[in-house]
């Protein structure tokens, strides 16, 4: 019996297994790189901080380290998730991300969950762990206001498209962070605003009006409180402040800093934390960094947020998809004007605002949420495509 030869497959299952080992094996866009290597460069060097500047605790010396750890060997992985889901993931759950964290800020208000420090109730307690669910609200903010100017695009020329609902929506998450006492976080959710309205296309003269109402509220805030006000006139005239009160720790910082000099005196030789700093792992290790590494160790800080800007303002730039450029110009301008403004208060250029250093202050859900969002960049620096080999990317 003769058998016929079968034909060849036609139904292409070769050419998509090649295409999907192609996809696998394709090399990254030099944005992704430079995001995702200085995000985790800056969380380990934030973690050797963190262990120096809390060394100096007599009963646990290491405790906060070893919690900033983990948090960090969940976030780090997590990042990485978040970095293979869908752009159209994050447009589709925009309402409810941003629904979920105002309810979770709201659990700041409920007694025997919400805890309150330095004057602030802005934590909340959870079987033994403390928590600051406003920091989840600066990367729901970012990708909800990109999500609904998305689908005004033509329409931003207009006042009421822009300010409706973007404005009375912010109004009232920032909102529930005023509640609990909180400026400095409050001040960083106006930047994340202003930042997705400007890279949103707006027109600048749309800016005037929410910069007056929103520096005259700032400026009514700071006048109710004696104790902000004395912060503010403590930063701007340092020589009339109350050293054991609202100067102690900001000019212990600079001391810090003048002791480290240029090249520091050695990780965790540092003075300032015993005792002397009392925010030491926290508001201030920028303070920390400069004591033990010295100028060296500050400039290196510097360059490290430097290339993730870059890299997140490449994206930006290359970017023809809207909803990418609003939530990333967002999401930049809390990651790097929350870190200028921390520098900014160790240096007493601003007032004590109560705001960490990303990726590098003690303090797990600040360190969660900027990961989240570097998981956020990546995913969109991976639509993004990696140049050609031989040609150079302009």
């Amino acid at each position: 019996m003769t058998q016929t030869a079968h034909p060849p497959r036609t139904d292409g299952g070769g050419l998509a297994a090649r295409v999907s080992l192609g996809r696998l094996f394709t090399l990254p866009s030099s944005e992704f790189v430079l995001i995702g290597s200085t995000a985790t460069l800056l969380t380990v060097f934030g973690l050797v901080m963190v262990l120096s500047a809390t060394s100096a605790n007599p009963t646990a010396p290491f405790e906060g380290a070893i919690r900033q750890g983990m948090f960090a060997l969940a976030g780090i992985p997590l990042m990485l998730v978040v970095s293979r889901m869908p752009v159209a993931f994050f447009r589709r759950i925009a309402w409810f991300a941003l629904i979920g964290a105002i309810a979770f800020q709201l659990l700041v208000f409920v007694p025997g969950l919400g805890v309150s420090s330095y004057g602030n109730q802005n934590w909340i307690r959870i079987a033994g762990t403390q928590l600051q669910p406003s920091e989840f609200l600066k990367l729901a903010l970012a990708i909800w206001i990109a999500a609904v100017l998305l689908r005004k695009q033509a329409r931003l020329g207009i006042w009421h498209h822009v300010f409706i609902p973007v404005v009375p929506v912010a109004a009232l998450a920032i909102g529930t962070v005023i509640g609990g006492g909180d400026l400095g976080t409050a001040m960083i959710l106006v930047l994340v605003v202003l930042g997705s309205l400007f890279f949103s296309g707006v027109r600048l003269r749309l800016f005037i009006l929410p910069l007056l109402i929103g520096g005259a509220a700032v400026a009514a805030y700071a006048l109710s409180s004696e104790n902000r006000m004395n912060r503010i006139i403590a930063a701007f005239n340092p020589d009339d402040c109350d050293y054991f009160r609202e100067c102690y720790q900001s000019t212990h910082g600079i001391w810090g800093m003048a002791n480290g000099g240029f090249f520091g005196v050695g990780l965790g030789n540092s003075q300032e934390k015993y005792g002397w700093l009392p925010a030491a792992a926290n508001d201030y290790i920028f303070a920390i960094v400069g004591e033990e590494l010295g100028l060296i160790g500050c400039l290196l800080v510097l360059a490290l947020f430097g290339c993730f800007a870059v890299g997140a303002f490449h994206i930006i730039r290359k970017t023809a998809d809207p909803f990418i450029r609003v939530a990333t110009g967002g999401i930049v301008v809390w990651i790097i004007g929350q870190a200028l403004i921390n520098i900014g208060v160790v240096l007493r250029v601003f007032p004590v605002l109560g705001v960490p250093l990303p990726f590098m202050s003690q303090g797990g859900t600040a360190l969660l949420s900027v990961l989240l969002a570097c998981g956020v960049l990546l995913a969109f620096a991976r639509t993004i495509p990696a140049p050609e080999k031989g040609k150079v990317a302009r």
